[in-house]
């Protein structure tokens, strides 16, 4: 079952030749959503900012399972099948006049990713509907079931994204980048990074106090910090203090220490055999096929000594 054509980016852009997936891509692209400051309700509606795309699709049958193309792990040579994600950054679409950054995920990956709370990930799944350019019922149940993903391992990954924030910030006083440049020299940090920095941290504060996240409840917030009215002082101190606050809410956390790999493996065959149909030839709920094939590899290791 392949996903409902209709114009997402990702169509529109290689309809007209801008980007050059694999040719089976949009025939199988499940999700695709625009987040960025779109989705976090602070988008400069007078500017050209770039347009960040994020998706995820279900590739041909043999790169999810290569040993149904003969494909041994540990036995054959890498050129086998793979595909981890699309990418496409800066490109220029003169018709609208924006610049369009794409990343399409084999869905194996999304999962992976989105289990271990990688805040991208994690926020591709709680965008407004406004921001979803592309949905199936295969993205749809995952939506449904978002809340699985979420654990405590998402202090760790939002809180190291927005340390990350911070050293842009205290790094670069000058930027070849016209617009960051501006920004360091008005308001003497880039005001972006900033804003992301507390997005970031806010973001963490609501998946462990509300176990659930709402991308743009703080947009008013976001917004003072893009029109310069924290500097940066202000901006050092309350990460400080946030940081010290949610280390306290960790462990009265609504969400569990880790989350439920075994249910999400669950939802990750339901998806497959949505699209593949039955799969139980090629998937043992209890043992993962990466499973299977380490442990041929094993087998195939101890026959060359």
């Amino acid at each position: 079952m392949g996903a409902k054509r209709h114009n997402s980016h990702t169509d529109r852009l290689l309809s007209r030749d801008l980007i050059q997936p694999p040719r089976w891509l949009t025939h199988n692209l499940m999700f695709e959503g625009i987040t960025g400051s779109e989705a976090y309700g602070c988008a400069d509606k007078s500017s050209s900012s770039d347009i960040d795309i994020v998706g995820f699709v279900i590739p041909p049958k043999e790169y999810i399972f290569p040993h149904l193309s003969g494909y041994i792990q540990g036995f054959n040579d890498s050129s086998k099948k793979s595909f981890d994600q699309f990418l496409a950054e800066g490109v220029e679409d003169k018709e609208t006049k924006r610049n369009y950054d794409v990343v399409i995920y084999n869905i194996v990956k999304f999962f992976s990713m989105t289990m271990d709370n990688n805040p991208n990930m994690i926020d591709s799944l709680f965008l407004p509907r406004r921001c979803i350019t592309r949905s199936t019922a295969i993205y749809e149940h995952v939506r449904n079931n978002r809340h699985v993903f979420l654990s405590t391992k998402s202090y760790h990954t939002f809180r190291g994204y927005a340390n990350s924030q911070l050293s842009k910030i205290t790094r670069k006083t000058n930027s070849e980048n016209p617009k960051r440049a501006e920004s360091i020299k008005k308001y003497g940090y880039d005001v972006k990074f900033g804003y992301h920095l507390v997005r970031l941290m806010l973001e963490c504060e609501q998946i462990l106090t509300t176990g659930t996240l709402v991308l743009d409840r703080d947009a008013k917030t976001y917004n003072a910090i893009r029109r310069g009215e924290w500097d940066l002082d202000r901006l050092v101190n309350w990460f400080t203090s946030k940081e010290s606050s949610l280390e306290k809410m960790v462990s009265e956390a609504v969400v569990p220490h880790s989350c439920d790999k075994g249910k999400i493996k669950q939802i990750l065959v339901e998806c497959l055999e949505m699209h593949y149909g039955d799969l139980s030839n090629e998937v043992v709920l209890d043992k993962s096929i990466h499973d299977v094939l380490d442990d041929m590899e094993d087998v195939i290791r101890r026959y060359r000594k």
